[in-house]
């Protein structure tokens, strides 16, 4: 396997159209870029505001377009969260969510960023990827 990095997903405006409290139409190459992070050995956790009943009915939705995620609003599958010793942040390699700085870039794009390694700016509202940024070598003391 390539990699066993985890990525924390984000579901309504990321996985599917934001529908909340329903679940809305599916986003573009989601479920196929999911299915092919899996395979290449990303850990997919599922981390979204969802709870109870609508959070069953998204993991149930994904479950049947064929991804079952590694964890879901915890770090690891079986975690059990004690908000008196433990902070409600997970450990993750990656967040992707459609309210990251410029908005969601489809999965096309989250792809490319993930598997090349892509660098990424954000200019105005928008995510403008690009790879092979040539960097400047700083010539000095420090650098």
């Amino acid at each position: 396997m390539k990699n066993s990095k985890k990525l924390a997903i984000d579901f309504d405006g990321t996985i599917v159209d934001d529908g909340y409290p329903g679940i809305g139409k599916t986003k573009t190459f989601a479920f196929e870029t999911l299915k092919k992070l899996q395979a290449e050995g990303y850990r997919l956790i599922l981390w979204t505001y969802r709870h109870g009943k609508t959070l069953d009915e998204a993991v149930e939705f994904c479950k049947k377009n064929g991804v079952e995620f590694y964890a879901v609003n915890s770090s690891f599958e079986g975690e059990v969260f004690d908000n008196e010793n433990a902070s409600r942040k997970i450990d993750a390699d990656l967040f992707i969510d459609d309210r990251n700085l410029g908005g969601f870039p489809g999965w096309g794009e989250i792809y490319n960023i993930i598997n090349d390694r892509i660098e990424f700016r954000v200019e105005g509202k928008e995510v403008l990827a690009y790879s092979k940024m040539k960097k400047d070598k700083k010539k000095g003391l420090f650098w």
